[in-house]
């Protein structure tokens, strides 16, 4: 199933992000780990495609293991950073061969020991690229973007962020999915600023249940996320007491997405770092207003 199609239908919806294992020796851990989130049947679930392209040979098998066993319809994250045209049309020849219909195309992170190398000669530069290449290589494919609530951490401003964003559905996106975010006003404030635009196609809210203070750091590198002073307090009382940390962050979490469906949000997409129970618990707590 695609997933503009379950994005355009009227009911309430919630997605998990998984990702692949770094190594294989944790491959079977990894695998189990997406297959018990795969049981709670989410509406989809998307795999990323790892740090600089680094796990992506396991990005497919996830990916393939989750539409297969579980008849859960899933998000394939492709990258196109260093890559040539070849290697990605192999990998959407091997996406498309795998029953996958649906792709999230991103730049990705420049690999480690390319920070400085010269792009001019790179087969893409933007992911403006991929989605272009996926659309006329495979136009049957149902093809997502990344967005940023606040701003991408390599644009000057908003406003330019936003320009490229129009191009990028312009393009050929699909939809789009946020970064992470923890006010939600952000996203409200966004939304407006890009149907302005004229960017009209659905736009997923990103939420990340924060489960354990170590991740606040690493959050704040990874988006450049605002951190309300209602999350921090959260943080330093609970941070020390890892059990009340997770539950106070699931909780944080759930309150964030019943906002935004009581706020005329369908869709949210939960980055689950492979974690099962919080997945299961944020499903729990919302059972009767997804139901």
């Amino acid at each position: 199933m695609k997933i503009i199609d379950l994005l355009t239908e009227e009911k309430l919806t919630l997605s998990f992000e998984v990702f692949p294992p770094k190594t294989e020796s944790a491959f079977d851990s990894v695998k189990h780990a997406t297959e018990e989130i795969a049981k709670l049947k989410p509406a989809f679930m998307s795999v990323t495609y790892g740090a600089g392209g680094g796990t992506s040979k396991y990005t497919l098998d996830i990916a393939k293991n989750i539409l297969k066993a579980y008849g859960v319809p899933t998000l394939a994250h492709l990258t196109c950073v260093s890559s040539t045209k070849q290697t990605v049309k192999e990998r959407i020849i091997d996406i498309k061969n795998s029953g996958i219909e649906n792709v999230m195309a991103l730049r990705g992170d420049i690999p480690k020991g390319l920070e400085n190398a010269d792009r001019d000669n790179w087969d893409y530069q933007h992911a403006i690229d991929l989605i272009r290449e996926l659309k006329e290589y495979s136009p049957d494919l149902c093809v997502g973007g990344a967005c940023y609530p606040e701003i991408h951490p390599e644009s000057v401003n908003q406003k330019e962020d936003i320009k490229y964003l129009k191009e990028k559905v312009d393009a050929g996106c699909d939809f789009l999915t946020t970064q992470m975010f923890f006010d939600n006003n952000l996203l409200y404030n966004f939304l407006y600023k890009i149907r302005e635009a004229g960017i009209t196609v659905p736009v997923m809210p990103g939420i990340m249940p924060i489960t354990n203070a170590n991740q606040v750091e690493r959050a704040i590198k990874l988006s450049g996320s605002f951190m309300p002073q209602r999350f921090k307090s959260l943080v330093d009382k609970f941070g020390t007491n890892p059990d009340a940390m997770k539950q106070a962050g699931i909780i944080y979490a759930t309150d964030q997405i019943i906002d935004l469906f009581a706020n005329g949000i369908k869709n949210v997409h939960v980055y689950s770092m492979n974690k099962p129970d919080v997945a299961e618990k944020i499903l729990s707590n919302l059972s009767s207003i997804l139901n």
